[in-house]
């Protein structure tokens, strides 16, 4: 049997450099605008509904799912907003109300 000193072994993998898996020499991407995002979203899901429904509904259904998917992704985004804005005044209320001390009525 061969006696195997893993000391050098580990010292010596310490003392290397990491190895690195990336191989796009291109600078990353930066973060997409959320007008961006949406276009996007709304690109891939008018390419699919072409795939998939051009030839039972003819070759303008990408385009208009395109454009209603962009639509309906911008409407939701402002309702969500306008939520929000709801939820916050609902909760401050309750809030309001749970913590503060009831008025005594006065006999």
């Amino acid at each position: 049997m061969v006696d195997i000193d893993f000391t050098e072994v580990i010292s010596r993998m310490k003392s290397e450099r990491p190895i690195t898996l990336d191989f796009n020499t291109s600078a990353p991407r930066p973060e997409p605008t959320l007008d961006e995002a949406r276009t996007e979203l709304a690109n891939s899901i008018g390419e699919i509904a072409h795939k998939v429904f051009s030839k039972k509904y003819g070759p303008l259904v990408g385009t208009v799912t395109k454009t209603t998917a962009e639509t309906l992704l911008k409407n939701a985004e402002e309702n969500l907003y306008r939520a929000k804005g709801d939820a916050t005044l609902i909760i401050q209320e309750l809030v309001d109300r749970a913590f503060t001390s009831p008025k005594k009525k006065k006999k």
